[in-house]
């Protein structure tokens, strides 16, 4: 099974959900633009909300991606106000016709006073968790 690991993370809060998921899954988290290599089963892709939104950034990723090589994406972000970047990530990704997992992992991340130390060995631990159930429903 050929898992990939792609996010974009400014504060570095997304990253460390990428680096997580990928130890746990055994592969190398790549910040975008990295191109998803040859045929990719399970692709994650991370990314964050920013000043109500995901970063142009991220939606232009979302527009090379090629629904004949990618299986399935799972989303994952983090934010420290707005809620989950899901939804808007979700809506570009079906609307090029790529697959999308309907479950998501989200957590809190820190941006100045807000959230600090965010995220935390308690949402390492769950994103770890949740990358693995991933592998074993989705394998």
């Amino acid at each position: 099974m050929n898992i990939q690991v792609r996010y974009y993370s400014r504060s570095g809060n997304t990253k460390k959900l990428a680096d997580e998921i990928a130890k746990t899954v055994g592969c190398k988290a790549e910040q975008i633009p990295a191109p998803v290599s040859g045929k990719a089963d399970i692709l994650f892709l991370g990314a964050s909300v920013y000043w109500g939104g995901i970063s142009s950034e991220v939606k232009e990723y979302i527009q090379t991606l090629d629904k004949d090589r990618i299986g399935k994406v799972v989303v994952f972000s983090t934010s420290a106000l707005a809620e989950r970047a899901f939804p808007q990530i979700q809506k570009k990704l079906q609307s090029r016709g790529v697959r999308v997992e309907s479950r998501n992992f989200y957590c809190r991340g820190a941006f100045t006073a807000l959230h600090k130390g965010r995220p935390n060995q308690t949402d390492l631990d769950a994103v770890k968790k949740f990358a693995t159930e991933m592998i074993e429903e989705l394998h």
